[in-house]
Order: C-alpha cells, then sequence, then structure tokens
C-alpha cells in the first residue's frame, strides 16, 4: 500500500470540532501587516490633531481635545472597522461582491426603525434607540436574504439592484412618516453620515460594536462554509441556518449602532473587502485584519478631507464615500464584464 504524503505548501483539510472544515491558515500578523497598521496608526494620530478649533493656543484646548478630538477619532476607527467587515460577511453569506449594508436595503431599515422610536417614544433613550434600529435591520435583512433563498437571480448583479429598490421603498415610508409627524429634517440629519455631531457622552454606545468585530473573528471559518451553500455546508456538519441567522445579527447589530451614532456610511462595506479581495485573493481569515485597517483608513482619510477640503467648514464623510463608491461599483462592474 502506497502511502501519501503532503508538502508544507498543500497541507490537508483540517476539520474542527464540530466538524466543520478548517482551511489551512496562513500567517496573520506580516511584514506588510505591520508596516499597514504604522500607517493606519499615523492617520488616526493626524485626525486628532485637525481641526478648526485651537486646541494649542487655548486654555481650554486639553478639555476640548477631550470632549470633541478623542472621541471622533475613536467613532471614526470603530465605525471604520465595523461596518467594513459587516459588508465582508454579508458578501460572503451571499458569496456576492456587490453586497453590503447600504446595497441591500439594511441602513433604510435601521433608520427606520430608529424612527419608529422616536415618534413613540420621543424621550427615549440612546440605548433604546439602538434598541429599535437593530431589530429594524436585522427584520430587514432577513426579509432580504429569504428573497434571496427563494428567487433564481442570473446575474449577480440583480441582487445589489433589488436590494437597493427594497431600500428605497423603506426609505419612502419613512420619509412619508418623518413629513407626517415633522420630523423629516431630524430623518435627513440621522442619514447624513458625518462625525461632526460625536462628542463625549454621545457615542460611548458606539463600543458595542467591539463585540461584532471579535464574533466575526472567531467565526471567519463558519461564514467561509455558509457561503459554500446549505448542501456543503450541512454536509461537513455545520447548521447552515444558525450560521446565516448569526452573520445577520452581526450585520444588523453594526448597522443599527453605527447608524443611530454616526448616520450612514455608504458603500463603505462594498470598497474595502472588494479592493482587499483584488490585492489578496478570497482568504477571508487572512485578509480580516486588512479590511479592519483599510476601513480605518478609508474613513480616516474621507473625514480628514471633508474637514480640510472647504476649511473651516466640513463635508460630511457619507458624501465623499459616495463619490468613491460610485466609483468603484462602476468599476466592478466593468471588471466582471470583461470576464464574461
Amino acid at each position: 500500500m502506497t502511502q501519501t504524503s503532503t508538502t508544507p505548501t498543500d497541507p490537508p483539510l483540517a476539520v474542527g470540532r464540530i466538524g466543520s472544515p478548517r482551511a489551512p491558515r496562513g500567517r496573520l500578523f506580516t511584514w506588510p501587516l505591520l508596516i499597514g497598521t504604522v500607517i493606519t496608526a499615523a492617520l488616526v494620530a493626524t485626525s486628532l490633531f485637525v481641526g478648526v478649533y485651537d486646541i494649542f493656543g487655548t486654555e481650554d484646548g486639553a478639555q476640548m481635545f477631550a470632549i470633541t478630538r478623542i472621541p471622533r477619532t475613536a467613532a471614526l476607527v470603530l465605525a471604520g472597522a465595523v461596518m467594513s467587515m459587516a459588508g465582508l460577511v454579508m458578501q460572503q453569506i451571499t458569496q456576492n461582491r456587490f453586497v453590503e449594508p447600504t446595497t441591500t436595503g439594511t441602513t433604510e431599515w435601521a433608520g427606520l426603525g430608529l424612527l419608529l422610536v422616536m415618534i413613540v417614544a420621543p424621550e427615549a433613550s440612546l440605548l433604546v434607540k439602538m434598541s429599535g434600529a437593530v431589530v429594524a435591520a436585522f427584520l430587514g435583512t432577513m426579509v432580504f436574504f429569504a428573497f434571496l433563498r427563494r428567487v433564481t437571480l442570473k446575474s449577480s448583479i440583480i441582487v445589489p439592484i433589488v436590494g437597493m429598490m427594497l431600500g428605497a421603498v423603506v426609505g419612502a415610508i419613512s420619509s412619508f412618516m418623518a413629513l407626517s409627524t415633522g420630523m423629516l429634517q431630524s430623518l435627513g440629519v440621522w442619514f447624513l453620515g458625518s462625525f461632526t455631531s460625536v462628542l463625549r457622552g454621545q457615542y460611548e454606545p458606539l463600543w458595542l460594536v467591539l463585540v461584532v468585530v471579535v464574533a466575526v473573528f472567531i467565526a471567519a471559518d463558519r461564514f467561509t462554509v455558509a457561503g459554500l451553500g446549505p448542501d456543503i455546508a450541512t454536509n461537513v456538519g455545520l447548521n447552515y441556518n444558525r450560521i446565516v441567522l448569526l452573520g445577520t445579527g452581526l450585520i444588523a447589530l453594526a448597522t443599527g449602532v453605527v447608524t443611530v451614532v454616526v448616520g450612514n456610511l455608504p458603500f463603505l462595506g462594498l470598497i474595502v473587502p472588494n479592493v482587499v479581495s483584488l490585492f489578496r485573493g478570497d482568504d477571508l481569515r487572512s485578509n480580516l485584519p486588512w479590511v479592519c485597517l483599510a476601513g480605518i483608513s478609508l474613513v480616516t482619510v474621507c473625514d480628514l478631507v471633508g474637514r480640510i477640503i472647504i476649511w473651516p467648514f466640513e463635508i460630511p464623510v457619507a458624501i465623499i464615500l459616495s463619490v468613491l463608491g460610485a466609483i468603484v461599483f462602476i468599476l466592478l462592474l466593468m471588471r466582471q464584464r470583461r470576464r464574461g
């Protein structure tokens, strides 16, 4: 009997304790990743010292630094990392590079939940508002996934189009309700997607998204297997519906919290995972640190540009991300067309 051997570059597929396949893992922490971490840290440090208010030449500069600059920069880091990872998880589950929370209507559902809470309980706490946004985002994402499971689409491009159509319908309902209750201006502010209003005492619930970041790192392999379809996931011992439910919950939590604290960050979950995959391939686990760093860097750069370009005024981050996202979306479509 001949014994087969495997080379170090082609190790066998391992099986975890619950029977799920665990792909061979490369090194997560490499020199390029270290360099990327240093660059991201430099951008974050720059964000701390860029602004109209002179924190060095005034007596209350240190106080303003603690009240505005530190919370704003922390919000940039948290929102950039978690929304990029939410887009990556959604793309992995659906096996579609064009989906993310703002192209599937998840953000609009979160806004609708926030609006309903504000109408029913105007004096509700920030935690209650977040809970309403998270529940609505979860239900809306489940509706989208249920639609994908029941309808066969011949083109992957149709998926985000359907998601944006669904989001437009939900957004129209939200606008009508806001107009009827005199809250249309508040609705516009919520979806502005700006870090200008992030202050100490208002952004702290955003730290909840760290739960999403940690959970995605832990369940990365399971999301990869779930993306292969229910049949394959079941054959290797995974509960497909449970994994999809977990991913939907994480996406809803990230989207709901970020929408309430910061607002809409369009196309962030589309740009970052696709750019990272373009340079590094589709290894989900090894790409996660890069997705985090790229998301933080992109949001920070957009925020810095928005603060500087029409100084002393600001351009919302959402506007800059919308322009970049539209360009990336078109490039992805052209790239897919070239591949036939």
